[in-house]
């Protein structure tokens, strides 16, 4: 018997891929995996792909059930985790793939959620300088934002080297619908995504607030687009250098240089776009660095697996730093394709 672990919220498409994924992992055990109004039913009349599961059925999501886990995964509805995770005891580490513990800053909170602030958790993003560290050492990590790994992952080693300007960030990022979530909405429906792209919450998307506080950038213009595919998210973010003598170059070496040891981030040779295709499954982020010709800005683009590194992949290589485990543990930087 491995470390026990628990799944709120495993009904969802991010609690489905934590499920997916812990199922192939020799050293954590599903204990539960709960579930609001799906309590009762089978794991396989949700996800029929997650044959191993066999007659597990969700339990109800109660402190009770969770409590009798060493590790607890929380994919909830943002605002749900807060209240759930104050019922839990502080021996069960717990990962909040939600929003409610991610920002540092109360009055960024209220902008960006409304609500009262939970409070802030360890940041779970691994390839943050120190981070690792403080993941490792933490019972309680708040796990990144989606878009926000996409973009953090871009843009943090560019500011930290003093390549660009931290005032002037624009990013265009398109998501697949699985983002959404899996609650029945009429613009998700297939009718309705297929063959279309479509703005949403451009100007206010609330992993904006995380991005900044993660980069240090001053100020971010997001426009989100909802794209018609299942799964992944391609980032194009660009800055202004603050100098006319940067390079493509000099950016890739900097990504390079950031990234040289991280198992999961990889900078594209010179040439090669991301693919949202590429990363599908995996835990991986592909980077790509330019500099445009016409307006000198600086361009990088990023892609991943939205439910991978956005989510639960990320979750899961939160959780094997705070178990003690190898953070590779379970994890794949391979994509499937086609």
């Amino acid at each position: 018997m491995g470390i026990s672990v628990a799944v709120a919220g495993a009904s969802g498409y991010a609690g489905g891929e934590l499920l997916r994924l812990l199922a192939g992992h020799p050293g954590l055990d599903v204990v539960a995996a709960t579930a609001h109004a799906n309590a009762g039913q089978r794991i396989t009349e949700l996800h029929p792909n997650l044959v191993s599961y066999g007659e597990l059925r969700f339990s109800d999501t109660s402190p009770g059930v969770l409590a009798a886990a060493d590790l607890v995964f929380l994919a909830l509805p943002h605002g749900a985790s807060a209240t759930l995770a104050a019922e839990l005891p502080e021996s069960v580490k717990i990962v909040d793939l939600g929003a409610d513990f991610r920002l540092t800053d109360a009055a960024a909170w209220q902008r960006y959620y409304g609500g009262p602030h939970a409070g802030s958790w360890t940041y779970g993003l691994p390839e943050l300088p120190g981070q690792r560290t403080r993941i490792a050492a933490s019972g309680r990590v708040a796990n990144t934002g989606c878009y926000a790994v996409s973009i953090i992952t871009a843009l943090a080693p560019l500011i930290a080297a003093g390549l660009v300007e931290v005032d002037d960030v624009v990013v265009v990022a398109s998501s697949g619908t699985s983002g959404a979530g899996r609650s029945a909405k009429l613009n998700l429906l297939a009718s309705e995504v297929a063959g279309d792209l479509s703005g949403y919450k451009v100007g206010a998307h609330q992993h904006v607030a995380e991005i900044l506080q993660a980069t240090g950038a001053r100020s971010v213009s997001m426009t989100p687009i909802l794209a018609p595919m299942p799964r992944g998210i391609l980032s194009t973010v660009t800055a202004r250098p603050v100098s006319t003598s940067v390079t493509s170059h000099d950016i890739r070496e900097v990504l390079i240089r950031a990234y040289a040891d991280e198992p999961f981030i990889h900078v594209l040779p010179a040439g090669r776009q991301p693919h949202t295709a590429a990363t599908a499954g995996s835990n991986s982020v592909h980077l790509q660095a330019e500099v445009d010709i016409s307006s000198g800005r600086v361009i990088v683009t990023s892609a991943i697996d939205n439910l991978g590194k956005g989510a639960a992949g990320q979750a899961l290589q939160n959780a094997n730093l705070m178990m003690g485990l190898d953070e590779t543990t379970g994890l794949s930087a391979n994509g499937i394709a086609p």
